[in-house]
């Protein structure tokens, strides 16, 4: 082969420059544009006002009520995952297809969907609303309800972060761990938890972030009560169509804010696992 003379895979010089020219074209326009204007529109009022907002009353129960809610469903779906991931990936048995196209479901229906199924099965005219009420419980326009539309928006994401981790790190040393006597548990938590392990952070990472940023299946949920069912991204919205614009930006910056930070820990997460094989 010449020395002018280059790979048949080899693209020419241009052409890479094209292709990166328009990737960084798409992301200033699509993502570092938006998150510029977010905090722009957050100061235009200067520090003081954006501080305030913040520290607005109604801000501060949306702000405790997202934590909250993640608090909840980020743990619960960690679990699921973990053991939906396990028994997909370790055994054989009937139903295994369904319950792999199960957890994709979410992915699949529009989260608005979501959380009008809720309000069917567990509003005032729902499936459950005449038992709910007669023992003075709520689940829809209250906590219960957020929750629940939390949690099915995301639950998908630990275990598609565990099962192909798990199907391509195979049995052999479990195996192995079994053959010398150990039990079961302690073959799940001292040989296939570790090995996992920055599958599962890396899962758990994306779960948190959906599960704070979640708007559609809320919305439905939730009844908009200020100070009570409203969580960040709704409070947002409310804010904006107010025209209070300095607090629905303030209120935006945080999000973007966590946004950043889950990226930055994801970033982090691929590289350690990267760097662990």
């Amino acid at each position: 082969m010449s020395a002018t003379t280059r790979p048949a895979t080899a693209d020419a010089p241009f052409v890479r420059r094209i292709l990166i020219g328009v990737a960084l074209l798409f992301l200033a326009a699509f993502l570092l544009l938006p998150l510029l204007i977010i905090f722009t529109e957050a100061f235009t009022k200067g520090t003081a006002m954006y501080f305030a907002a913040l520290r607005e009353p109604d801000a501060l129960a949306a702000v405790r009520l997202t934590l909250l809610v993640a608090a909840i469903a980020v743990p619960a779906n960690t679990i699921f995952g973990l053991a939906a991931a396990w028994a997909i990936a370790r055994f054989d048995f009937r139903g295994k297809t369904v319950l792999t196209t199960l957890i994709d479901l979410p992915f699949s229906v529009s989260p608005v969907v979501s959380g009008l199924v809720y309000v069917l099965l567990f509003g005032a005219q729902g499936w459950f609303g005449p038992w709910l009420r007669q023992h003075h419980l709520q689940v829809i326009f209250a906590v219960p309800g957020i929750v629940l539309a939390t949690i099915f928006v995301t639950f998908p994401f630990v275990a598609r972060e565990l099962i192909p981790l798990l199907e391509a790190q195979g049995r052999d040393q479990e195996h192995a761990a079994l053959s010398l006597g150990a039990s079961g548990w302690q073959t799940f938590w001292r040989v296939t938890l570790p090995n996992a392990k920055w599958g599962l952070l890396y899962g758990i990472i994306l779960c948190n972030a959906r599960a704070m940023g979640e708007f559609g299946a809320v919305s439905v949920v939730s009844g908009h009560i200020r100070g009570q069912t409203n969580t960040m991204p709704l409070h947002v919205e409310i804010l904006y169509n107010e025209y209070n614009f300095v607090g629905a930006f303030a209120v935006a910056s945080v999000l973007a804010l966590l946004a950043l930070v889950t990226l930055a820990l994801k970033s982090f997460i691929e590289w350690r696992s990267d760097h662990a094989i």
